[in-house]
């Protein structure tokens, strides 16, 4: 991706070599009532952590759409696998529709003839972004800004920038705490999207997905959310999980998430369409890295067999395809998963 000496967005938040802010107990919370007691995990030495912290991560996990909560208490357990399994069943769940505005038509070129992009032009860096990842992250959120705020603009409407926050190892967030096990996520309480850049690491060496454009891919999944909190999409589907089955509400999720993946692609198609930030190998690595985060593989690299009725972001395949709908027709309409009749 061509992306140095451009600018860098002036909506970051640096917490890296902070604590999370944690005061006399994991991420801070006390057990209720309990003087911050403890309850140990299985597998785990020294220590343990807060049931209340367990409370509230879960419901975290319930809000966002981040993994499946046996899968992180697994983690948190240190990996040895002392959680029961999910049933399997035959058939994945068929999602309940939601009604949602229809998504415009924004295929055309930004540029009017003759006009010159403004889209990423060489600035100087952010003073307070020094190293080379925090510049990188800094800069591509930069891209999805002016990529975003001109569609918003034909839209009628305007693009309200969020946040993304740096941090090392566990943060707070308006959703609840967060930590590195989650990998990245968006907050909508907040309108914050937060990366612990080690993140991009374990993206490379445990799921085979190098390149910087796979991590740029990652930072446009999750502004993808910020678009659809903007929009009123995330709105309505979490008020529609509310009144449904977690099965149906899994279903419903992973139609959330695809869509993300489609904007995703959506905006690597109309920054490289003023700009031509692409260089070769960069899609391969950004549809690479769909593909190796697909729910299907990552339970059969956790547990060893793949359960559909947990699904929360799709499969491989799904994964890929939104991502390259996106980027292929380069239109909000087509990204609307929510009405499609298959994923």
């Amino acid at each position: 991706m061509r992306w140095r000496d451009r600018e860098g967005s002036r909506n970051v938040e640096d917490h890296r070599g902070r604590q999370g802010g944690r005061q006399g107990g994991r991420f801070g919370l006390p057990f209720p009532g309990g003087g911050g007691r403890k309850m140990r995990m299985p597998g785990r030495r020294g220590g343990g952590i807060s049931i209340w912290t367990i409370v509230i991560m879960l419901a975290f996990m319930y809000f966002t759409g981040k993994c499946d909560p046996g899968m992180i208490l697994r983690e948190i357990a240190g990996g040895q696998g002392q959680f029961p399994q999910l049933e399997r069943q035959q058939k994945s769940p068929q999602a309940p529709r939601i009604d949602i505005d229809p998504l415009p038509d924004t295929g055309q070129d930004f540029r009017r003839p003759g006009e010159q992009s403004q889209l990423g032009k060489p600035r100087p860096q952010n003073a307070e972004m020094k190293d080379e990842m925090g510049k990188f992250t800094s800069v591509v959120l930069r891209e999805t800004e002016l990529v975003w705020q001109k569609i918003f603009k034909q839209m009628g409407r305007t693009y309200k920038e969020p946040t993304l926050r740096l941090f090392e190892q566990s943060t707070q967030s308006a959703c609840g705490p967060g930590m590195r096990a989650m990998g990245p996520f968006y907050c909508p309480l907040d309108q914050k999207v937060y990366v612990d850049l080690h993140f991009y690491g374990e993206l490379k060496r445990k799921f085979g997905a190098p390149g910087d454009f796979a991590q740029a891919y990652v930072i446009a999944h999750e502004v993808g959310h910020h678009v659809q909190t903007l929009l009123g999409i995330a709105g309505k589907v979490q008020a529609r999980k509310a009144r449904i089955s977690k099965r149906d509400g899994n279903a419903l999720q992973v139609r959330m998430e695809l869509q993300a993946d489609c904007f995703a692609g959506l905006w690597a198609r109309h920054a490289d369409a003023t700009n031509q930030i692409l260089e070769d190998g960069d899609l391969e690595e950004a549809i690479n890295a769909a593909s190796k985060i697909g729910d299907d593989n990552i339970q059969r690299k956790t547990q060893g067999h793949v359960v559909p009725e947990a699904f929360t972001h799709g499969t491989s395949a799904q994964r890929m395809r939104w991502f390259k709908e996106g980027y292929d027709t380069g239109n909000m309409r087509s990204c609307d998963t929510f009405n499609a009749t298959s994923l």
